[in-house]
């Protein structure tokens, strides 16, 4: 096959015959989230955003290159290693991937070495400042010394690097020291690794008085080495951090104890092997080596920083109480359905679904009273939950704890493979088993990663199920930070297929369940996604043009990528709206022109998904917790479900045309993959798609308040005659 020269409008020219499985035409996975963090590291460039806002985009960017490695890196080292030449979609070899990842990851990192120093040097003229220890003065130096030798000094434990003491162990993103230590000549110079004891209750960042001045920990404890090492002279002391692979899955289908095999997988991950060694620049060779012999690494894997290291460590300045340098405070509003709502079952009676929009509306006063009210509502009968991430501020689990104890039926689906909360959610499946909660762990080779509450409630005329099914965790703090969807109903149909769903979740056994409604994973919605796309194509025609969109955070599934290629040279039009991974390369001249692929990056981390099908008018829209992820659809039990009523499609389509037509926050994605950030016009709406709903929500509660007032007033009017 040829392919032509890109023209000026970057569409490329290809024959008409295209091999549709060729790699050309596929993206690479992890290429294209590096990608994303470019777009996530240009908020904290753009100088439309408040400064602690940007400080907060380079601690994300920070942070999520430190869990890139972790996950994405390891897996491929654990393939490299293995020997498998399995190529991916997009003709990568595993050590390909990660030679072409680590030369973007050291263009992210040089970028944002340049930002950081550039918001630090705007941070001062706001008297906020991270201050090099030489630089302060004599008095402030002393104070900070009396400072560690209070609060820090007796935590330090250093370790000695000898023939009586072997290379310690050295634990994943943990800050430490290597020092040259000697007493009379350098010759007799001992190494010794001192590790900067950051935890939750002692910061990275110590302040200065009460101004908002810092000193870096590390900088503060090699600056007092003496205290360790007194009548001792030091030659060197250096930074350094090493990252650890967090891929030791084992196979669950052998194991007799799943619970005991998670337990024993995260034991397992504390001392698996180091996939990045950081370094001070200054480090020298000498030290360099002996690292990455004792850690088993190559020179590539070593990554030299000469500015902040850990820059995750940031967010503590996001937290200075400075509102000028702060986007403007965010409160979730009610919801206009529940406002002044005695009982959240009759609400949902009376509308039959309600739509949720997070974190524009409240997750507290929405999906949190649904779970209290079912856990105090004597007509309750059972509650039944998938839980794949929760946190310690979301009271879920207290009121499911509490249902439990009253003599509901209480059972909980708990994925103990949540990647990062395994620990926590094998202490939440302990509480609940202790209190009467039944607890399972989902199906053998599956993950539960569907968002699901269903309770069984005794009504006037019978049982009657009700239920959440969202796209976002039970997670009190994402929920503020996430955008998500979910919806509250008791539709009949979706009762019985959740039914279904839970049968399934708590035996493992697979007869055939008909799901008339929802779209679960992974039997029914790969299929019928494929299906429905074919469905669009068949209808689409001259005179009734047919209409894709998809809203996810990734789209990697090769079968659903070819398929959407397939649909867009039959003439169908699909929006994509993608957060970060996306395979697919829009605008191609005789594949993809009819596609437009578009990401969002704002205050928020844009998380829902919604599935849209123009289906020869007879529209149809989902929203679930899938992506178009070969592991979503495969290898994970999600749920999707329908959409149904005009008001609530109506709703969606307005968070669809908002994130297509913004001009603020959106870069469209170009042929090769690279991204272009739209920049509204003199005359163009320069709020950003985030702001735009959060006005959308505020505007509906209040048309809700007017109307409650009016009817109020009228009864009233009524009443006095």
């Amino acid at each position: 096959m040829t392919t032509q020269p890109a023209t000026d409008e970057s569409v490329t020219t290809v024959t008409p015959h295209i091999d549709l499985t060729s790699p050309e035409w596929y993206l690479n996975r992890e290429l294209t989230w590096l990608e994303f963090n470019k777009r996530v590291l240009w908020e904290a460039e753009d100088e439309r955003t408040p400064l602690l806002e940007r400080v907060k985009f380079i601690a994300i960017v920070s942070a999520n290159l430190d869990e890139f490695f972790m996950k994405r890196i390891g897996g491929l080292k654990q393939q490299v290693g293995a020997g498998i030449s399995e190529l991916s979609i997009d003709g990568r070899s595993s050590q390909q991937q990660i030679t072409e990842c680590y030369a973007l990851v050291r263009q992210i990192e040089a970028k944002k070495r340049a930002v950081f120093s550039q918001v630090m040097g705007l941070l001062e003229q706001q008297n906020i400042r991270i201050v090099p220890y030489n630089k302060l003065s004599k008095e402030q130096q002393k104070t900070m010394r009396e400072h560690y030798i209070r609060n820090i000094f007796p935590l330090v434990t250093p370790q000695a690097i000898d023939p009586a003491h072997p290379f310690p162990f050295i634990s994943n993103l943990a800050l430490n020291l290597l020092a040259g230590i000697y007493s009379t000549e350098p010759d007799d110079m001992t190494l010794v690794r001192i590790k900067v004891p950051v935890s939750p209750k002692i910061k990275r960042f110590i302040q200065i008085g009460n101004e908002h001045s810092y000193v870096a920990l590390g900088d503060l404890m090699a600056n007092n080495l003496d205290m360790l090492f007194p009548d001792m002279k030091v030659a060197f002391c250096e930074l350094f951090r090493v990252t650890r692979n967090a891929v030791t899955e084992k196979d669950e289908e052998q194991a007799d104890d799943l619970l005991q095999m998670i337990e024993s997988e995260l034991r397992e991950r504390k001392f698996a092997s180091v996939v990045r060694l950081e370094v001070s620049k200054n480090m020298a060779k000498l030290q360099r080596g002996r690292l990455m012999a004792e850690l088993g690494l190559d020179e590539q894997d070593i990554f030299s920083v000469d500015s902040l290291m850990a820059m995750s460590d940031l967010f503590q300045l996001t937290a200075i109480d400075r509102p000028d340098l702060l986007d403007p405070p965010h409160h979730p509003c009610d919801h206009p359905k529940l406002l002044n709502a005695p009982n959240i079952f009759h609400a949902i009676r009376d509308q039959g679904t309600i739509l949720l929009q997070h974190p524009y509306e409240s997750f507290v006063t929405t999906v949190e009273r649904f779970v209290k009210e079912a856990s105090r509502d004597p007509n309750v009968q059972a509650i039944k939950m998938t839980l794949y991430r929760t946190s310690a501020g979301t009271k879920i689990i207290q009121y499911l704890i509490d249902a439990a104890l009253s003599g509901k039926q209480v059972a909980v689906v708990v994925e103990l493979k949540a990647r990062f909360d395994e620990s926590a959610n094998i202490k939440w499946a302990h509480r609940m088993e202790n209190a009467g909660v039944h607890v399972t762990y989902g199906v053998v080779g599956l993950k539960t990663h569907s968002k699901v509450v269903y309770v069984v409630r005794q009504d006037y005329n019978g049982l009657r199920r009700y239920a959440h099914i969202g796209t976002g965790n039970y997670h009190a703090g994402t929920a503020r930070i996430y955008t998500d969807l979910g919806i509250l109903t008791c539709d009949q149909q979706i009762g019985e297929d959740l039914t279904e769903l839970f049968n399934y979740l708590t035996t493992g056994l697979v007869p055939k369940r008909n799901y008339k409604s929802l779209l679960p994973a992974p039997k029914v919605l790969k299929p019928s996604l494929l299906k429905k796309i074919e469905r669009e194509i068949s209808k689409h025609s001259e005179h009734n043009q047919g209409l894709i969109q998809f809203k996810m955070n990734a789209l990697e599934d090769a079968d659903i990528t070819e398929a959407l290629y397939r649909a867009s040279q039959a003439g169908v039009k699909i929006d994509l709206i993608i957060r970060d991974t996306c395979r697919l390369r829009p605008n191609i001249a005789g594949l993809s022109e009819t596609v437009r692929v578009i990401s969002i990056v704002g205050r928020f981390l844009e998380h829902s998904r919604i599935f849209y099908f123009h289906n020869g008018g007879d529209e149809e829209y989902f929203i679930g917790s899938a992506d178009c992820m070969k592991r979503n659809l495969e290898s994970r039990v999600e749920v999707v479900t329908p959409v149904q009523k005009p008001e609530l499609q109506a709703a969606l389509r307005q968070i669809l045309t908002v994130q297509l037509e913004n001009q603020r926050s959106v870069w469209d994605m170009q042929p090769d993959g690279q991204y272009i950030q739209r920049n509204p016009t003199d005359k163009q709406d320069k709020t950003g798609v985030q702001e735009t709903l959060i006005e959308s929500a505020n505007n509906r509660l209040k048309a809700a308040e007017k109307g409650k007032k009016l009817k109020t007033k009228s009864a009233r009017q009524k009443a006095q005659g």
